[in-house]
């Protein structure tokens, strides 16, 4: 091996062992970013972030708020994030809530908090998911929601829509006002 090839061959391992360092360097900072987000009262939520915004419960979290999700007999699965008043809406209320939606793919398709206004709506008037869901969170409470694809728009999905056939969708929502 000539000296100019062994010149070259130690830089690329130098710079392979530099970009290895960034890489755990980045790694360290993502998880230590995470970590302070969890003690700061942000739980990062199921779906993770996307490349246009990170999906992190949007406020404030109770310290003690599942990990686990909480499986119904219809498949819709559900964790309160914060537990509000004793007070739940039923699914003849109308209700006024923060929301954000993604799918699987962790691509975000809906959001009211992008909007800056809370939208108000009837629980008879939604996703099956949502009337369920809904039921178990307090007023002024947060929860997230795993919703199946039955419980949601179903084999269809919404043509021409951001939501494809037979996507299951995820929700963290603020129920802020019963009404």
């Amino acid at each position: 091996m000539t000296i100019a090839a062994l010149t070259l061959s130690v830089g690329l391992v130098s710079s392979n062992v530099a970009c290895a360092q960034g890489a755990v360097q980045a790694v360290r900072g993502a998880a230590a970013g995470a970590q302070a987000k969890v003690a700061d009262g942000q739980a990062p939520l199921t779906a993770g972030p996307t490349d246009k915004e990170e999906v992190t419960a949007p406020g404030k979290i109770d310290a003690d708020a599942p990990r686990e999700f909480t499986k119904t007999e219809s498949g819709l699965e559900y964790r309160i994030l914060r537990k509000g008043s004793d007070k739940k809406p039923t699914a003849r209320d109308t209700v006024v809530a923060h929301y954000k939606g993604w799918l699987d793919d962790k691509s975000i398709f809906d959001s009211s908090y992008r909007r800056g206004e809370p939208i108000p709506f009837p629980l008879r008037g939604v996703i099956p998911g949502w009337t369920e869901g809904m039921q178990f969170v307090g007023e002024g409470g947060m929860i997230e929601l795993a919703i199946p694809y039955k419980l949601g728009y179903g084999e269809r999905g919404t043509p021409g829509g951001p939501i494809p056939p037979r996507a299951n969708l995820h929700f963290v929502v603020e129920l802020l006002k019963i009404k």
